[in-house]
């Protein structure tokens, strides 16, 4: 299983100081944070895509290349990348080309966003945007996985020939999530391809992440990917940790009441008692997420958002190093315990070149056991 942060790149006043970072100060902490979960020993790193205030990171493509080169382990991956508002030919080559500078160390999660002035910036119309999420989806699978694509459809002028370049590495394209928090036509999608299925799970109760997550495996089933159990799911989730609980809501309080996504409404108690925000010691997060295997199933890849609502840097890494040293330990011990050898592990560019090249030899014994039976037919 994989455990990681992921960063929606809010620029927000610290309630506390009354300090506001510049773009250049909030981008150099992301990158601090990136860097440094890896160096606690987590397996992913993600970044947002926004286009409004008071967002800074128009180009998660761009800052994960820059992390590329600084780091050796982590996958860099995108939470989310706008399927709906970005050329489809720009994701395949864009995204190629971070897997070649990665190494394969990357993959992306397709999401529709849900900001609604965001889509005519773009040209787009958000009424559309289901249509949008699957007709660039659909182009965007074949142009990594055909040389020369013509094609032609409803939302951009047609192609005739064309070929994105670079290829994919090692002729694999990217893994693909796709994420929802709310939309089952995209948990329909992404059993369609057999892709994986990341659900926010931060604003709503569990019944909801519950009944999403239950279509995605039912319909990946139907597709003929594999059974239900070997859907490749992924969560979100938002902790805050102290040794002390009291001490962790004490101090997390301000934050959460000034967020800029979900401060002035609910109180900090009544968010935690009905959405899987967890704020108290490292037991307690350890415990809720175990917990969240038993109304999805075995999952893959865990993400926490850490560096939202104005939390300084240092606040940010002190919760990287407990997530390290104390919780993702136990949780990858207890969950690679409870998963049973036919569900998937968390994918990787490596197990997808492993897992084409056995197909292959599969598919190369099959010809060469029917050819070996022809002949001997015509010997007879």
């Amino acid at each position: 299983m994989q455990f990681g942060i992921f960063s929606v790149g809010d620029i927000t006043t610290d309630p506390t100081t009354g300090q506001t970072p510049t773009d250049a100060s909030r981008l150099q902490d992301v990158l601090t944070i990136a860097q440094h979960a890896e160096e606690v020993g987590l397996d992913v790193f993600a970044m947002g895509e926004h286009h409004n205030p008071p967002f800074f990171p128009s180009s998660p493509v761009a800052i994960n290349s820059y992390l590329a080169a600084k780091t050796n382990r982590i996958i860099l991956s995108t939470a989310t990348t706008l399927i709906t508002t970005n050329d489809p030919v720009r994701i395949a080559e864009e995204y190629s080309m971070l897997q070649h500078l990665s190494g394969g160390r990357m993959d992306l999660t397709l999401g529709r966003g849900n900001t609604g002035p965001v889509y005519p910036w773009f040209g787009e119309d958000i009424r559309q945007g289901i249509p949008l999420a699957i007709e660039k989806y659909a182009l965007l699978h074949r142009l990594w996985r055909e040389d020369f694509v013509d094609w032609e459809g409803k939302f951009r002028t047609p192609l005739q020939g064309f070929q994105s370049t670079p290829r994919p590495l090692d002729d694999v394209p990217p893994f693909v999530w796709h994420g929802s928090i709310r939309s089952p036509e995209i948990a329909e999608q992404a059993a369609y391809y057999g892709d994986g299925f990341f659900a926010n799970h931060i604003f709503w109760p569990a019944s909801h992440t519950q009944q999403m997550i239950a279509l995605y495996r039912q319909r990946f089933e139907h597709y003929g990917h594999g059974t239900a159990d070997q859907a490749i799911v992924g969560l979100g989730g938002q902790v805050f940790m102290r040794k002390n609980s009291q001490d962790a809501v004490n101090e997390f309080r301000p934050y959460f009441d000034n967020a800029p996504v979900y401060g002035h409404g609910p109180s900090l108690e009544e968010f935690t008692s009905q959405t899987p925000l967890t704020v108290g010691s490292p037991q307690e997060v350890i415990d809720r997420t175990l917990g969240f295997r038993d109304y999805v199933g075995d999952y893959q890849r865990q993400l926490w958002l850490m560096d939202h609502a104005g939390l300084p840097l240092k606040t940010v890494l002190e919760q990287l190093d407990i997530l390290g040293s104390e919780v993702v330990p136990v949780l990858r011990k207890e969950f690679d315990t409870l998963r049973p050898a036919h569900v998937p592990d968390g994918p990787t560019h490596a197990a997808m070149v492993a897992e084409r090249d056995a197909a292959e030899l599969v598919a190369s014994a099959d010809a060469d056991a029917a050819a070996d039976a022809e002949l001997s037919s015509e010997v007879k």
